[in-house]
């Protein structure tokens, strides 16, 4: 049988005109006035596992792998995995915003912040 879970390099979120259509929860949606510095709550569907020690991109999805680029750097805070109302796994959590990306300038080499890569000592 075994376990289905995905792992997540970004924190993938609707445009918030989903939700303003009833076609998703606010908390599946990017907000409409992100600012830095703050704690928003993010819904995604299935069992996701995010990295927690560090930044990680956030995009914008249409679904299907439709992505964009990044919108902002995100420290996820928390992750909870629990079934909804309809037996249907998901995760909830919180991401703080670590910075707005305000240009075309690439902000990510593979998962890592350019600038801020991290070592490892052997």
């Amino acid at each position: 049988m075994g376990i289905k879970i995905e792992f997540n390099p970004e924190l993938a979120l609707r445009n918030i005109l989903e939700f303003k259509s009833g076609e998703k929860k606010i908390e599946e949606c990017i907000p409409e006035n992100l600012e830095e510095g703050k704690i928003y709550d993010f819904l995604k569907r299935e069992q996701r596992n995010f990295w927690l020690k560090g930044e990680i991109p956030l995009i914008e999805t249409k679904g299907n792998g439709n992505y964009s680029r990044p919108i902002a750097s995100v420290i996820i805070l928390e992750a909870t995995h629990f079934d909804n109302d309809n037996s249907e796994t998901c995760t909830k959590g919180k991401y703080k915003i670590v910075e707005i990306f305000k240009d075309k300038e690439i902000h990510f080499e593979a998962t890592d912040r350019i600038g801020k890569r991290y070592t490892v000592e052997y």
